[in-house]
């Protein structure tokens, strides 16, 4: 009988160990995913400021590209 509890602890010792890799690879890859969308978040916030200046540049001195 103690042999059966310890090895039910073990089997949940071992259980708790796994899950909790599981859950330090989820967190790592969160952590990945959120710097990765800051970035893109910020490119295009860039990338909207630049069509803007263009736009307003476009409107002060004409198209360039006609030139």
């Amino acid at each position: 009988m103690l042999e059966t509890v310890a090895c039910q602890n073990g089997g949940i010792a071992q259980q708790a160990s796994q899950l909790q890799k599981e859950l330090r690879n989820k967190e790592r890859e969160m952590k990945t995913l959120t710097r990765e969308l800051k970035r893109k978040e910020a490119a295009l916030a860039e990338t909207a400021a630049l069509l803007v200046l263009r736009k307003k540049a476009q409107s002060i001195w004409g198209d360039q590209e006609d030139a």
